[in-house]
């Protein structure tokens, strides 16, 4: 194990991985869902106040940083009319459930039930943001996902005592930021090659559409 302090470090990667997002946000250069961000965040904060009633400390800070993030890459993207993600009935469908789950946890007396019921609704309100990575890849980009499991991984590490409360919201921070980065990842490297094949115009990890008569 590792000491403690070093959870700042994680939340600071978490922190550097955001800013970068919200400012290609704000260049239009991705385009995050909403849905998906909004319920990220409103879960990290639940989350993060069970933590703090069930007395993790210093771990609460990751949690913390993974859900302030949410709440600036919303606000930038009010700032570019193409730097946000159109949202449908299966983004609002999702949504649903996971206020269902946090309004859940407000009937709850249980740290341990708050923080499972804000991992579902975290969960249920990734999946536009998934499916879309794995749909469009190009209006997303891996590494605030892959700077995300790194904040994880060393909350993990720099863990004490290992309980549901404590661990729960790190590890499902690495294997949500490992599965988002690869999803867009791979599919962005497919989707290069395919154009490349079709003579189509990629630059750097964009995919640029052809122009009609192309």
């Amino acid at each position: 194990m590792i000491d403690p302090r070093f959870v700042l470090l994680g939340a600071a990667f978490s922190l550097i991985g955001i800013f970068v997002y919200a400012t290609l946000t704000v260049r239009g250069l991705v385009r995050p869902n909403r849905v998906s961000w909004f319920l990220w965040g409103a879960a990290a904060m639940i989350a993060f106040f069970a933590q703090l009633a069930d007395g993790v400390g210093l771990p609460a800070l990751s949690t913390l940083a993974f859900g302030l993030g949410p709440f600036a890459i919303i606000a930038a993207s009010f700032t570019n009319r193409l730097s946000y993600w159109r949202i449908s009935a299966f983004d609002l469908s999702c949504g649903s459930v996971s206020v269902v789950a946090l309004i859940l946890w407000l009937t709850f007396d249980s740290p341990l039930l708050a923080v499972l019921a804000a991992l579902t609704a975290d969960v249920i309100g990734g999946v536009p943001t998934m499916v879309k990575a794995w749909q469009h890849p190009e209006t997303e980009r891996s590494f605030v996902y892959v700077f995300g499991a790194l904040n994880g991984s060393i909350t993990l590490l720099s863990l004490q005592t290992w309980s549901v409360v404590e661990v729960a919201f790190p590890l499902y921070l690495v294997l949500l930021g490992v599965s988002l980065a690869t999803a867009v990842r791979v599919r962005n490297r497919k989707r290069k090659r395919a154009a490349l094949t079709d003579g189509r115009l990629v630059k750097g990890t964009d995919y640029v559409e052809p122009k009609p008569g192309n």
